[in-house]
């Protein structure tokens, strides 16, 4: 009996954390959408500051890892398949690995490592020192301020590095292997183009812009379940972390499964 009941408690929790990311979620696209005017400038500047740490300082370590991960696949793909008579698939493989999958999970990793812990551990130290209950006596609303921002600007930020890595990996990996005399530029990208197809658009789309609200949501949600002690930070933010990647490879499979196998 004791075992059921702990795994009813345990499915119980899941649930309640799962309903909070998602409440989370509901409120910052509802602010964002809705409520955007009130305290317009000050809530556009964290957008910007969050946008431009989670997004832009993340471009040099995105750009190198994009680069290699592209040099590897065209490498690959370039130097075996035009000899057994697959040169045509270059463009499917490349599409397959980089943007279904690889583009969308490697940018939001970066994010998490980079700005997930971030928003988790500053949130933490702003519970414990009562800056949000500062904010909240001051009749400024946390959740619009604090919150909202910091789940939108991971998600622009996710969306935006996402398509950044594939354009490197498809455009920079061919340069880099030099492959120009197996297969010409121009051959080259029009298989790339002929085998993206909407869905892979729309696949691409979808997981990065669902990673990066459910990163924001996550780490964010984690910093505001410390309580009183120091010590809770780096608890909170490891569990974040944790979160944060089973979330996100939980819906890149959800999202795979209903585009590509059904």
């Amino acid at each position: 009996m004791k075992i059921f009941s702990y795994l009813g408690s345990m499915v119980i929790n899941r649930l309640r954390d799962i309903y909070a990311v998602w409440k989370i979620i509901a409120f910052s696209l509802y602010s964002v959408i809705f409520r955007f005017h009130v305290g317009r400038k000050a809530t556009w500047s964290v957008i910007l500051k969050q946008i431009y740490f989670a997004g832009f300082e993340a471009v040099p370590i995105i750009s190198w890892i994009s680069l290699a991960l592209g040099l590897i696949i065209v490498t690959q793909s370039l130097s075996i398949l035009p000899k057994v008579g697959g040169g045509g698939l270059v463009g499917d493989i490349l599409v397959w690995v980089v943007v279904r999958e690889v583009g969308p999970i490697f940018s939001a990793i970066i994010v998490i490592a980079r700005s997930g812990t971030a928003i988790a551990s500053e949130l933490g130290s702003m519970k414990i020192s009562r800056e949000i209950t500062s904010l909240e006596v001051s009749g400024i609303d946390p959740m619009h301020y604090l919150i909202m921002p910091r789940v939108i600007g991971a998600a622009i930020s996710v969306f935006v590095l996402t398509f950044y890595f594939e354009i490197i990996s498809i455009f920079g990996g061919y340069l880099l292997a030099g492959f120009e005399k197996s297969m010409t530029f121009s051959v080259y990208i029009a298989s790339v183009l002929a085998a993206l197809g909407f869905r892979e658009i729309i696949a691409s789309v979808l997981k990065s812009a669902l990673f990066g609200l459910l990163i924001g949501a996550i780490c964010a949600g984690r910093g505001l379940k410390v309580q009183k002690s120091i010590t809770e930070i780096p608890q909170q933010t490891t569990k974040a972390v944790i979160g944060s990647f089973k979330a996100v490879f939980f819906i890149d499979a959800v999202v795979t499964f209903i585009f590509f196998m059904i």
